[in-house]
């Protein structure tokens, strides 16, 4: 995907402020039985194609107008992805102005999850 070069700009200053892991770190944790949120901030059609499985959804337009009411300890651990990394980048910097202190970026987001062949559920698997 070709980003303008603002988008990126603010991608970039928010990965400043923002810990960022992989999807195998992801994995590990989930295997190892860690306990976390793992968020999808992609679109809503986004998340009905399929996402990560044991992910909760809170599209980015959302996000900051929600997640309180779902998540209101603000030193939970909460890891974000979309697509790529950069809009849970964008997201995760939205949350830390909040006052959430342990938020993480997923580096490489669903492109990366799926290219791994990690565990996906879809909308349909959930019936």
């Amino acid at each position: 995907m070709d980003h303008s070069p603002g988008f990126l700009k603010s991608v970039n200053d928010a990965k400043s402020r923002v810990r960022e892991n992989t999807p195998e770190d992801v994995k590990r944790k989930q295997e190892a039985g860690e306990s976390f949120y793992f968020v999808d901030v992609r679109e809503d059609n986004e998340w009905q194609k399929g996402h990560a499985s044991g992910a909760i959804h809170f599209g980015k337009g959302i996000i900051e107008r929600d997640i309180e009411k779902a998540i209101p300890d603000h030193n939970a651990e909460i890891i974000l992805y979309c697509g790529g990394g950069f809009r849970s980048a964008l997201a995760g910097d939205a949350l830390q102005k909040m006052g959430y202190k342990n938020v993480i970026s997923m580096d490489g987001g669903w492109k990366r999850w799926r290219e791994l062949g990690y565990p996906i559920e879809t909308e349909q698997t959930k019936q």
